[in-house]
């Protein structure tokens, strides 16, 4: 492993898209605005400290070590529908995402953030309002009588954003809005995970019900076998009640597993949100999740930097420093412009005749002087709040690294331990099958023919087992690295 650690630069700008340019509409605000000065602070570098190589384990002598696979094609820009292979998986799948009430609600999350920022972003445009009042005034006094009709277009309360601050706010509500939407797409990784594991645990547990059914009628088969050498004086009591004990062994597996295939199936519907065919969940037992070759261990340790939560955290950081700038302008003075033009005449039909033409123009300069230790306070927990996003954003990238290289390394060792559970089982049939013989032939003892049997099962279910973690890992890794955005 080396030594060496990465210092992971921080993402300056992702969508620029999403901005538009403002047209201002009043021209003493260009420029003023040409020489505002720019308060937010320079965006801090995150340290996480990670290697630049993944720990793996190291290969014991005489294990078989996993085959390295080329990928030709970045596991971030590697689809679902790409990745998985069975048929009935997909179409899980893709009604999960049509259905899922939690990724429908991270989805919500992000239709409401984005209107914010709509909302925040109409800040930096003047308000244009046009309004028509007639007043009408009565009074003792014949010549104080009378009514007057107004109509004005006004500009109300627009901020000359000389050092920023209203762009700092709009810059960390839109950084807030694209966190949101790495939120979702992290939802979204974490919903087909889940259904693949959900739908992998079933595969196993069907398998697994499958040799209990078969252990079940062997078991049966031979402890009628026994009862009748029983019967016949050639087997004691003893062998009879051992039988007998397999038997129910196996027949309470049957039901524990029966058990669980319903529980999997339960989870396969809240998953999927949406009631599922019989014959989606009881096609043929297919222990294979990917067609994919597996993912190499000699990848750099920068493809973290595409996952969703990292980026996530990283717009939180970006919007948390936004609003230190914002918390900066607010201790320079601010310039409030309202004005309007329009008509006011005492009769309706002279309303817009020449000569009633009325404006009005009235800046306000606001200067803090005294604020009791508010905006100083504003701006401390404004920058406690960006140090917690810089730690957070370096603690996700820890957390990322961590499960990637836990991933990698079960890729390094379950290989090996899956070539070996097939070895096991091969000898445990071979076992089974002289002792079988043995047994028959009067050689061995039942005492020996039951112990072979009871190897045998546990071979069995110890490779469907391996098998599922293997695959499950291979899920994992997919996840952690990000994929799965197509």
């Amino acid at each position: 492993m080396s030594a060496a650690t990465t210092q992971v630069p921080t993402r300056r700008s992702k969508v620029q898209h999403v901005r538009k340019t403002i047209p201002l509409l009043i021209a003493p605000a260009v420029l003023l605005l040409a020489g505002c000065g720019v308060m937010e602070p320079t965006l801090p570098e995150a340290e996480p400290g990670i290697p630049v190589d993944w720990p793996l384990p190291p290969t014991s002598t005489g294990s078989a070590h996993p085959v390295v696979h080329e990928v030709t094609q970045d596991v971030a820009e590697i689809g679902w529908r790409e990745f998985f292979s069975d048929p009935e998986l997909e179409q899980l799948i893709e009604l999960a995402l049509e259905n899922n009430r939690d990724l429908r609600v991270a989805v919500l999350n992000v239709e409401r953030a984005r209107a914010l920022y709509r909302i925040q972003r109409a800040d930096r445009l003047p308000s244009l309002d046009a309004t028509a009042t007639m007043t009408r005034t009565g009074s003792n006094n014949a010549f104080v009588q009378g009514q007057t009709y107004r109509a004005e277009l006004g500009v109300a309360a627009y901020e000359l954003d000389l050092f920023g601050r209203v762009r700092n706010l709009t810059e960390a509500q839109l950084r807030t809005y694209l966190a949101q939407e790495e939120a979702a797409r992290s939802a979204q990784l974490s919903l087909v995970a889940e259904v693949a594991n959900a739908w992998l645990t079933l595969q196993a547990d069907r398998e697994l019900q499958r040799i209990a059914e078969a252990a079940l009628a062997n078991r049966g088969e031979e402890l009628a076998l026994t009862e009748k050498r029983f019967e016949l004086g050639a087997a004691s009591r003893l062998e009879e009640n051992q039988a007998r004990i397999e038997l129910e062994t196996a027949r309470a597996d049957l039901w524990q597993f029966t058990g669980q295939v319903a529980q999997d199936h339960n989870a396969l519907r809240l998953l999927t949100g949406t009631p599922l065919q019989k014959e989606l969940l009881s096609g043929p037992v297919d222990m294979q999740v990917s067609g994919l070759d597996p993912l190499p261990p000699a990848m750099p340790s920068a493809v973290l930097l595409r996952r969703p939560d990292v980026m996530q955290a990283e717009f939180t950081l970006q919007a948390a420093n936004a609003n230190v700038g914002a918390a900066r302008a607010a201790f320079f003075p601010s310039i409030t412009l309202t004005g309007s033009v329009g008509t006011a005449s005492n009769e309706l039909s002279n309303l817009f005749a020449s000569g009633t033409d009325i404006w009005s123009f009235i800046p306000q300069v606001n200067l803090p002087i005294f604020q009791g230790g508010r905006l100083r306070g504003n701006l401390d927990a404004s920058m406690a709040e960006r140090d917690i996003a810089l730690a957070e954003y370096e603690r996700s990238i820890q957390a990322a690294f961590r499960e990637v290289a836990d991933a990698l390394a079960f890729t390094h060792t379950l290989a090996g331990q899956s070539a070996a559970r097939e070895a096991l089982l091969e000898a445990a049939e071979n076992a089974d099958e002289l002792s079988r013989r043995r047994y028959e032939a009067g050689s061995d003892s039942y005492l020996v023919r039951l112990d072979s049997q009871r190897t045998l099962y546990s071979a069995q279910q110890a490779l469907v087992s391996t098998l599922l973690a293997q695959q499950s890992n291979r899920v994992s890794l997919y996840k952690v690295l990000g994929g799965g955005w197509q």
